[in-house]
């Protein structure tokens, strides 16, 4: 039995969405719905979110866990943030079961080790500080944070978010950015058509957007006015974005 459980939702192509950190299966509620009206939506909680909370795994471990749940035949599939670099370890790891990728708001990691294993490190003290003051307070400062000052304070979409400390702390330190390998000399390998997706606003995933494309001969497509968390900020348009990349 998978430790991972699928909700589908609509009619059509399947295409399988993975949440960002903190989020849950229940997030981008809006971005979500406008999918669901011409695909098969299967969305999940990755480990230490929502129902999955109790469940902790590595990036490599995450990728294997999403692969139990999906069909033998390949599948379309997308992440954004933490979701989008589970998505590239599936896509590397398992890339025969992958149709088409779609990455919004992801990275290839992080090139200098030194550098890596700082991140790490922060990564590791994050995790304490959200054991020290909880859930509530910590989404509050995570969410002021000047990578989304762009994004609006949508009360649906902040009782979307995962509540379980334990897990949040286990997720940073299993599926964090400084665990991550470099993966910007494997990309090209997998032979995925791939899309990678930023906010015009993201200077930092903007780069990293156009960086994954060139790497595998893809495409990278920037929402204008939107920062990192995209497709909550301008979800017409990344869904539009993504339907006419899977049609």
């Amino acid at each position: 039995m998978s430790l991972l459980s699928v909700t589908r939702r609509g009619d059509g192509r399947p295409f399988v969405w993975l949440h960002g950190f903190t989020q849950t299966r229940d997030s981008a509620q809006r971005f979500r719905t406008i999918l669901a009206e011409t695909f098969e939506l299967w969305t999940l909680d990755l480990p230490g979110h929502g129902t999955a909370s109790a469940v902790t795994a590595s990036l490599d471990e995450a990728a294997d866990l999403i692969v139990g749940v999906l069909p033998d035949e390949a599948i379309d599939l997308g992440g954004y943030s933490l979701g989008g670099r589970v998505a590239l370890h599936v896509a590397i790891r398992h890339p025969e079961r992958i149709g088409r990728l779609v990455l919004v708001s992801a990275t290839r990691g992080i090139r200098d080790d030194a550098e890596r294993a700082q991140r790490r490190r922060r990564d590791d003290a994050l995790a304490e500080h959200i054991l020290e003051v909880g859930t509530a307070a910590f989404l509050d400062e995570w969410l002021a944070q000047p990578l989304f000052s762009t994004l609006p304070d949508d009360p649906v979409e902040r009782a979307a978010r995962s509540r379980d400390a334990a897990g949040l702390a286990a997720s940073l330190r299993t599926l964090g950015t400084g665990t991550q390998e470099w993966l910007g000399d494997r990309l090209a390998v997998t032979g995925l058509p791939t899309m990678a997706i930023a906010g015009a606003l993201d200077a930092k995933f903007t780069a990293e957007a156009q960086a994954i494309a060139d790497a595998d001969a893809s495409r990278a497509a920037l929402v204008g006015g939107a920062g990192h968390a995209t497709h909550l900020e301008e979800p017409q348009e990344c869904a539009e974005l993504v339907s006419g990349f899977l049609a």
